[in-house]
């Protein structure tokens, strides 16, 4: 059953997934990593980051190749 907890890893992956697919239907390939961060005392959980290489949630400028695919 899928939840809106994308703290967990196999959330995160979903997340991470989601962001992927989004991107890459607008020509984008963007780098996305999990990261475990271990055990967090306030949310008494551990916990999965998810991390781009994007700028305020997007890909990065490219070379200007306007026919080859575009890398963020």
């Amino acid at each position: 059953m899928a939840t809106n907890d994308f703290c967990t890893r196999e959330g995160a992956l979903r997340l991470k997934e989601r962001i992927e697919a989004y991107w890459k239907e607008r020509g984008y390939d963007v780098n996305i990593e999990l990261t475990e961060a271990g055990f967090m005392p306030a949310m008494r959980s551990a916990r999965t980051d998810v991390r781009s290489n994007m700028v305020n949630g997007m890909p990065r400028p490219a070379n200007d190749r306007s026919s080859e695919r575009r890398s963020a």
